[in-house]
């Protein structure tokens, strides 16, 4: 299979979706890689590593797309590169269609096949092209939420830890999963006073076994909700509905319940967001301010850590890749059950319920195009 890996153009995005390790293991296994001038520089991997690998460098986007059988990504297509894509071409990456009805119209007239890491899935219900960079946002929430309580960044300026003698801070987590675990770890590990907030007893019986004293567990529900927000110092939003819109826990009424200079930091943000006054913001412009409340709502925040990001990315995606680039989607899908809710859309049909269900679209079943 010919294999095109494009140069991220989303703002700040400096991740990409293969490394040169990964570029070595298509190749030898005779197929053959794209990688457009420059993919790699950001995350720390020039054009010579690739040339290493036995990967062909390309100079523009658009001769890597228009030779590509499968193009790898790390972020959705924007719109610059939508008029690039061809039919029955198999685009893998990240695309979060739910949050963003323009994208889903544009790879329905496109009549590629889109297969989005976000979805594939095992049979465990766990989401392995996901995972890594939940892991990676998780802990990032908190970094930068410590960050953004500073006084100069318009935060209610208290240290997450504390000192002796002075409280920590008080961090509320919405969503017990990856995401929400990993910041739990984090802000436990800076002293903070941590509470998961989660729907599933199962989960906060776990929770409550493995995490450290100062984070602790409570049922999620509005009443819980309001209560808790009115004292927390750092709310994290980290609800996931795979493939689907996240539902807004925090709503735009709940501000004026909160403290000034409380920080809010929406991990959900490019699956729609559970805070309802969150947009997506950029790194280069990360943070707005309402009713005296800062709210950070990167959606690439990964992006921001590259060189750990690829390749966090790139463990998880590269046998996926692999067994697409040996049987083509149709067969690795009917191999491997874990990639078959990965297909979002094929040939302008949209075959993801969830994705339908957003935009009230027309939804195909998946089993048309798998059987035989």
């Amino acid at each position: 299979m010919i294999i095109g890996v494009p140069k991220e153009i989303k703002n700040n995005e400096n991740r990409v979706a293969l490394t040169p390790a990964g570029a070595k293991e298509l190749v030898k296994r005779g197929h053959t890689v794209y990688v457009q001038h420059t993919a790699g520089e950001g995350s720390g991997f020039p054009d010579e590593a690739y040339a290493e690998a036995g990967a062909t460098i390309l100079p523009t986007i658009e001769a890597t797309y228009e030779i590509a059988e499968m193009i790898m990504k790390v972020k959705e297509p924007i719109e610059p590169e939508y008029k690039l894509i061809k039919e029955d071409q198999l685009l893998f990456t990240y695309f979060h269609f739910a949050s963003y009805e323009p994208l889903t119209k544009a790879m329905v007239e496109s009549k590629a096949v889109c297969l989005a890491y976000e979805t594939v899935e095992k049979a465990d219900r766990s989401l392995p092209l996901l995972i890594p960079m939940s892991e990676v946002a998780g802990r990032m929430a908190v970094q930068k939420g410590a960050n953004y309580l500073e006084k100069p960044l318009q935060g209610r300026g208290i240290l997450l830890g504390g000192v002796p003698g002075v409280l920590p801070a008080k961090v509320l987590i919405l969503g017990g999963g990856i995401v929400g675990t990993q910041a739990a770890w984090m802000a436990a590990g800076l002293g903070a006073d941590v509470t998961i907030m989660d729907v599933s007893l199962p989960r906060m019986r776990y929770l409550a076994d493995v995490m450290p004293a100062n984070v602790k567990t409570m049922m999620s529900n509005e009443y819980n909700i309001r209560k808790m927000i009115k004292n927390h110092d750092l709310i994290i939003g980290a609800v996931l509905i795979p493939g689907a819109k996240a539902p807004h826990l925090i709503t735009r009424d709940m501000l004026k319940e909160m403290q000034p200079g409380t920080v809010l930091v929406d991990v959900a943000v490019d699956q729609g967001g559970c805070i309802e006054t969150c947009k997506p913001t950029t790194h280069q412009d990360p943070t707005f301010i309402i009713d005296d409340v800062v709210h950070y709502c990167v959606a690439n925040m990964p992006g921001a850590v590259p060189y750990t990001s690829t390749l966090a990315l790139t463990n998880a995606t590269l046998p996926y890749a692999i067994q697409l680039a040996e049987k083509g989607w149709k067969k690795a899908a009917q191999d491997n059950p874990d990639l078959v809710p990965g297909l979002n859309i094929i040939n302008g049909d949209i075959v993801y319920q969830a994705v339908a269900e957003a935009f009230d679209l027309d939804y195909t079943p998946v089993v048309k195009y798998l059987a035989d």
